[in-house]
């Protein structure tokens, strides 16, 4: 009943700009957060941001902060993830997540609920 479904990947020259969507829709009673991480290839899944369910507060990963924008639409149940200023290290998968529990909210493992992924490609 629970689905996370991401859209707005692509390929983008550096320099650019995407705008990724979370739609969430089931029961999101008792969802703390919805973040959202990257994983490139050979890599561990990463932290990049999160917002409260409320959509008063945000946190981010340093690599991203004052390039990257995490908001809500309450009304549409969405999450965004405004990207700009892109790097050719941003290139990754990234998935956008939904969270139970209060703490730890940069730990990929504290997150209950998944979308399938949306591909992120930066070319130099």
């Amino acid at each position: 009943q629970v689905q996370l479904v991401e859209s707005g990947g692509g390929l983008v020259q550096a320099g650019g700009s995407l705008r990724l969507s979370c739609a969430a829709s089931g029961r999101t009673f008792r969802w703390y957060y919805m973040g959202w991480f990257r994983q490139a290839p050979g890599k561990e899944r990463e932290f990049v941001a999160a917002i409260g369910w409320s959509g008063g507060t945000t946190y981010y990963t340093d690599s991203v902060k004052g390039r990257f924008t995490i908001s809500r639409d309450k009304i549409k149940n969405t999450v965004y993830l405004q990207m700009n200023s892109l790097n050719p290290v941003d290139t990754a998968v990234y998935y956008c997540a939904a969270k139970t529990s209060f703490l730890h909210v940069s730990d990929p493992a504290k997150y209950d609920y998944w979308g399938q992924g949306t591909q992120v490609t930066v070319s130099s």
